[in-house]
């Protein structure tokens, strides 16, 4: 509720694929290539030239349903989709219109502690459209082909988000499963990945509002800005009688505002009719069933399990189940039995974050094997270390090829647990501070720590830090 306003929102989001060629001829499908380059009589729009669709382009969009329980058609069509614009030399767009590829699926979503579900209304292929250029440098716009035809799946929602935080992490879910299917390199600043926004609201009990729909969403914090301005837009509209008109909206970022682009097309305005060029996609129930097989355990999946599983935070769920490579390695971790979820996640999020960060490297770039890391965890929770003496350890075997137990024995980092020898170093730090002890036996709690403290100086940092204080207890107030 905003303002006493229920919100409503619907999300189109269209991912590209990272297929070796585009949908329908053999040019090169890869962002960043001379202007104009990647072209040919077929994506150009030709006269006369015929289009054949990518095998690879259905088999990724059949796994895009499945990650997200959608039925899968496996007989469709593709349909015409007519409009003009300077970026689309055919005047159409070869989409799906009544039966796409994939429809009626859910994905789950975990916001503000709890879980939603988000309904998916349909996943349809179709060809993305080229590119105008702007610049000071020349008048006008010019036009570059080289997008012309590179493959797209739109992902359509139901309308049953409530708020822009809902809106965010089902962006963010979406990215996530793209990147652990593999078939889209989700880069924003590229455009691989880049949604329309609908919103609208009503008050509550009464029939849905009238919504409007904002393009030009380039990422997922600028979709949460242009939600919360688009809804206080309506609201205040409402509020002084005036009307919402269904329109298309154009976000501005660099403003923080939207402005209107036209009145919003309905279906029968684009005139959709069959591509006759094209035959009807038929694919087998075993193929479906095989690209079924193919997908892993999910991130949206990883990351309840985490947080339920693990006891981690929500943070630390997400850090670690959004990156696939991050969550494999977790996984492999875990999966030894040997150590605790927590460590393992403290470690992935601390140091060696700190290390990929410093290098600009990926978690499978690093010296660190999920095997490494387990034993070094394995000697610090045994106690065999301190958890101080564990980053030292760390610091060398990220630079050297060098065993754990070898360079303890080199640093002399092993702890004393020794009973006796600990008792020794307790009796000399409490004789020379009486004023410590009594602060503690007055209630100056902080006065432990202290003498905790200069029992690990006296030892150099080789004291068992739990034991210690266990003695020290026992002596204050034995």
């Amino acid at each position: 509720m905003v303002k006493g306003y229920e919100v409503v929102i619907g999300l189109e989001t269209h991912a590209e694929l990272n297929t070796e060629s585009k949908i329908y001829c053999s040019c090169k499908n890869q962002f960043g290539l001379e202007v104009n380059t990647q072209v040919c009589p077929i994506c150009m729009g030709m006269p006369g030239a015929l289009p054949t669709l990518n095998e690879k382009v259905v088999d990724y969009a059949i796994k895009m349903g499945h990650a997200l329980n959608c039925k899968i058609n496996s007989v469709c069509k593709q349909d015409r989709k007519n409009y003009f614009y300077p970026d689309l030399p055919k005047a159409y767009q070869i989409s799906q219109a009544e039966v796409p590829l994939c429809e009626n699926g859910y994905v789950d979503v975990y916001v503000d502690g709890e879980e939603r579900r988000i309904g998916i209304t349909r996943i349809h292929i179709e060809e993305d459209a080229g590119k105008l250029l702007h610049s000071d440098k020349f008048s006008g716009s010019l036009v570059d082909l080289n997008r012309c035809g590179v493959p797209l799946i739109e992902i359509v929602s139901e309308p049953d988000m409530r708020s822009s935080a809902e809106a965010k992490a089902y962006l963010e879910t979406l990215k996530s499963i793209l990147q652990y299917l593999d078939i889209c390199d989700c880069k924003m600043q590229e455009g691989s990945i880049r949604c329309d926004v609908n919103v609208s609201v009503h008050k509550p009990g009464e029939p849905l509002g009238t919504r409007s729909e904002m393009k030009n969403v380039n990422s997922f914090s600028a979709a949460v800005r242009g939600i919360d301005y688009e809804v206080n837009r309506q609201i205040e509209l409402l509020e002084s009688g005036s009307k919402v008109v269904q329109e298309t909206r154009r976000w501005d970022d660099d403003k923080g505002i939207s402005v209107s682009m036209r009145s919003k097309e309905d279906a029968q305005d684009y005139r959709y009719f069959p591509e006759p060029d094209l035959l009807t996609i038929v694919v087998d129930k075993d193929r479906i069933n095989a690209l079924k097989a193919e997908i892993p355990e999910l991130p949206n999946k990883k990351l309840i399990r985490y947080i339920k599983e693990f006891g981690l935070s929500l943070k630390e769920a997400t850090a670690i189940s959004e990156n696939v490579a991050k969550a494999n390695f977790f996984d492999e971790c875990v999966a030894s039995g040997e150590v605790s979820p927590k460590s393992v996640c403290n470690w992935l999020l601390g140091d060696i974050a700190k290390y990929e960060n410093a290098n600009n490297i990926a978690i499978t770039e690093t010296p660190v094997t999920p095997q490494k890391l387990v034993e070094l965890i394995k000697v610090i929770e045994s106690g065999k270390i301190s958890n101080a003496a564990g980053k030292t350890v760390f610091e060398v075997i990220i630079k050297e090829d060098k065993e754990i137990e070898d360079v303890i024995k080199e640093k002399s980092l092993a702890q004393v647990s020794d009973l006796s020898a600990l008792e020794a170093i307790a009796n000399e730090v409490l004789s020379s501070n009486e004023k410590s002890i009594n602060d503690y036996k007055s209630g100056k709690t902080n006065a432990l720590g202290f003498l905790v403290g200069q029992c690990m100086k006296a030892s150099k940092g080789k004291a068992n830090p739990s034991m210690m204080k266990e003695i020290i207890l026992k002596k204050i107030e034995g």
